[in-house]
C-alpha cells in the first residue's frame, strides 16, 4: 500500500485476476468518497445561498447566485490543469494533495458564515477556492481510468464518477440537519423564514447554526487524506506517469498548474461581473469570456518550462483527434447538465415555488413569501441524488449495448423533459399558488436528472473505446472540464432569466443544445459509416 507501481497491466487476464484487481479496487474506493468531499465543498453554495435568504442576510438574491456561479466557473477552469496532473505529479501525490486542499474553503465558510456582517467579497473568495473540489474531478477520473481494464471501463468510471458526485446528494442533506444544533459550537441565529431539511420543515425563530455546513467537511477530509497517502498508488509506467518528482515536487508542481486556472478565472469573472459584485463592469458576454478563459488557460500551461512543459505537449495531442471535439460537446450534454442542475435545484424551487407571484399596479412582484411553499432543502437532494446514483447503472448497461445508442435514446428523453419543464416553471412564475405546478414540475426535473446520469455513464463507455489508453484519461479529464462550466452556465442563465422573469426560457435552449448533441451523436457514432461504431 502506497507504493509506486511498476509494470502494471491490467488488460493481462491473469495479472488482473491474480494482482490488479485489488490494487485498482483500493484506489478506486478511496478516490470515491475524496471525490464526493470534492463534490461537496464545490457546490455548497447552492444549499448555503438558501439558508442565507432564510437567515436574513442582506444579499439581493442575484448576489447569491453569483457565489454558485463563481464556483462553478473556478471548479471547471481548475479542470483544465487537473486534466493533466496524473501523467505529471502521480495519482497518490495528486489525489492526497488536492483532497487536503478541500480544508482551506471549509474552514473558510465555517468562520465567514458565524459573522451576519461578512461581506459579500469574502464570500466570493471562498467560492471563488471552493472549485478546488470540482477541479477534482478530472484528475480523479484520470487516474481511476489507468486502475483498470478496458472491458470494464464504463462501470469504474461510472461509480468512481456516479458515486462521488453523491456528494452533491450527501452534501444536500448533511448541511441542512447538521445547522440544527451546535455541533462545533458558536453562536447560533434565529431563522426569518421558514427552512427545512429531508425530514420537515423547520419555522421560523429556530436557532440555526450555518457555520456547520463548511466546517462539517472536517471529519471526513481529515481520514481521507491520510488514506489517500497510505492507501494509493502512483503507476510509473511509460503511459502513466513514467517521470514524477518528489512528493514535495510533485505538490509545488500540482500548485502552480492550480494557480495558472485560478489567474485565468479570476480574470473571466472580472470581466463578466458586474461592479457591485467586485467586477469590471464591462459585463463582457458569458458566451465570450468562457472560450476566452478555456484557450488562456490550456495557452499558459503551455508556457510552463521544463519536464512539465514538455509532458504537456505530449498530453496536447488529444487535441488533434477530432473525436476528442465530440465528446466534449456530448459530455458537456449530460454531466455539464447534471451539474449545473445540481448547483441551481434548491434555489431555482426556492425562488419560484417560494414566493407568491402577484400582480400589483399592473407590475408582477415576485417577493411575498409563499406560505404554502415547498421547502426547497427538502427536495433539492432529490434530483441529484437519482443522477449520481443511477451513472454506474449507465455505464454497465453502455457496456452491454453499446455507449453511442444508450446516449442517443437518453438524449431524446432529455429534450422531451426540459421542454416539459420549462412549461411548468413558465405557469408556476405568473401564478399566486406556484405550488399547484410543483409536483409535475419536479417529477419531469427528477427523470432529466436520471437521464443525465444514465447518459453520463454512457460516455464514459465511448471515451474508453474510442480513445487508446495514453489519451483516455486526458480525454476524460479535458471533456469533464469542459462540461463543468455548466455549473456556472446553469446558475447563470437562470439567474439572468429569473431576474426577467422568464425562466422557461433557460429551459429552451438547453432543449435546443440537447438536439444539436443529437445529431452529433449520431455522425460521429450511428449513421452508416460512421467513423467508429457505436462504440
Amino acid at each position: 500500500m502506497g507504493q509506486d507501481l511498476r509494470n502494471y497491466t491490467p488488460d493481462d487476464e491473469a495479472y488482473w485476476a491474480s494482482t490488479g484487481k485489488a490494487i485498482a479496487n483500493r484506489n478506486l474506493w478511496i478516490s470515491i468518497p475524496s471525490l464526493l468531499c470534492g463534490f461537496a465543498v464545490w457546490l455548497y453554495w447552492g444549499i448555503i445561498t438558501v439558508q442565507m435568504i432564510n437567515l436574513g442576510f442582506a444579499f439581493e438574491k442575484s448576489q447569491l447566485f453569483t457565489l454558485a456561479a463563481i464556483a462553478g466557473l473556478t471548479g471547471a477552469t481548475l479542470r483544465i490543469p487537473s486534466t493533466f496532473f496524473i501523467r505529471i505529479a502521480g495519482g497518490r501525490n495528486t489525489i492526497f494533495f488536492t483532497t487536503a486542499l478541500l480544508m482551506l474553503p471549509a474552514i473558510g465558510a465555517g468562520f465567514a458564515l458565524q459573522d451576519p456582517n461578512t461581506p459579500l467579497w469574502k464570500f466570493q473568495a471562498l467560492a471563488f477556492l471552493s472549485g478546488i473540489g470540482g477541479g477534482n474531478f478530472a484528475s480523479s477520473m484520470s487516474n481511476i481510468s489507468f486502475f483498470f481494464p478496458k472491458k470494464i471501463q464504463g462501470y469504474a468510471l461510472g461509480m468512481n464518477a456516479g458515486l462521488g458526485n453523491f456528494g452533491v446528494t450527501t452534501m444536500q442533506i448533511v448541511i441542512p440537519l447538521v445547522m440544527t444544533f451546535g455541533l462545533f459550537g458558536g453562536d447560533g441565529r434565529e431563522l426569518v423564514n421558514t427552512s427545512g431539511t429531508l425530514i420537515g420543515k423547520i419555522p421560523a425563530g429556530t436557532v440555526t447554526y450555518i457555520q456547520n455546513a463548511g466546517f462539517v467537511w472536517l471529519l471526513a477530509l481529515v481520514p481521507l487524506a491520510f488514506l489517500g497517502w497510505f492507501g494509493m498508488n502512483n503507476i510509473r509506467d511509460e503511459h502513466v506517469s513514467p517521470e514524477i518528482p518528489n512528493p514535495i515536487g510533485a505538490f509545488g508542481t500540482i500548485s502552480g498548474m492550480l494557480l495558472v486556472g485560478f489567474v485565468t478565472a479570476a480574470f473571466g469573472l472580472w470581466l463578466m461581473l458586474p461592479e457591485n459584485v467586485g467586477g469590471s463592469g464591462f459585463m463582457v458576454s458569458k458566451w465570450i469570456v468562457l472560450p476566452i478563459v478555456i484557450a488562456l488557460t490550456v495557452f499558459l500551461l503551455k508556457l510552463i518550462p521544463g519536464q512539465v512543459g514538455q509532458n504537456l505537449t505530449r498530453q496536447y495531442k488529444i487535441f488533434g483527434n477530432k473525436h476528442t471535439w465530440a465528446m466534449t460537446v456530448i459530455y458537456t450534454m449530460t454531466f455539464g447538465s447534471f451539474i449545473g442542475y445540481a448547483a441551481t435545484f434548491a434555489l431555482a424551487i426556492k425562488v419560484v415555488f417560494g414566493f407568491q407571484h402577484l400582480e400589483v399596479d399592473g407590475v408582477l412582484t415576485h417577493n411575498i413569501a409563499n406560505p404554502n411553499g415547498p421547502s426547497a432543502l427538502m427536495y433539492a437532494w432529490m434530483g441529484p441524488f437519482i443522477g449520481a446514483l443511477i451513472r454506474p447503472v449507465g455505464g454497465m448497461i453502455a457496456d452491454k449495448l453499446g455507449g453511442a445508442r444508450v446516449t442517443q435514446w437518453i438524449s431524446i428523453i432529455m429534450v422531451a423533459s426540459a421542454l416539459g419543464v420549462a412549461y411548468f416553471l413558465k405557469q408556476a412564475y405568473v401564478s399566486a399558488t406556484p405550488e399547484q405546478y410543483f409536483f409535475p414540475f419536479m417529477v419531469l426535473f427528477l427523470i432529466l436528472f436520471a437521464a443525465t446520469g444514465i447518459g453520463n455513464g454512457s460516455t464514459f463507455r465511448t471515451i474508453a473505446v474510442v480513445f487508446n489508453k495514453e489519451q483516455a484519461g486526458p480525454v476524460l479529464g479535458w471533456t469533464s472540464a469542459v462540461a463543468a462550466y455548466g455549473a456556472f452556465i446553469i446558475p447563470k442563465v437562470f439567474g439572468e432569466q429569473i431576474k426577467a422573469a422568464t425562466p422557461e426560457y433557460a429551459l429552451y435552449g438547453f432543449a435546443i443544445f440537447y438536439g444539436v448533441c443529437i445529431l452529433i451523436n449520431w455522425w460521429f457514432y450511428l449513421r452508416p459509416g460512421a467513423y467508429v461504431k457505436n462504440p
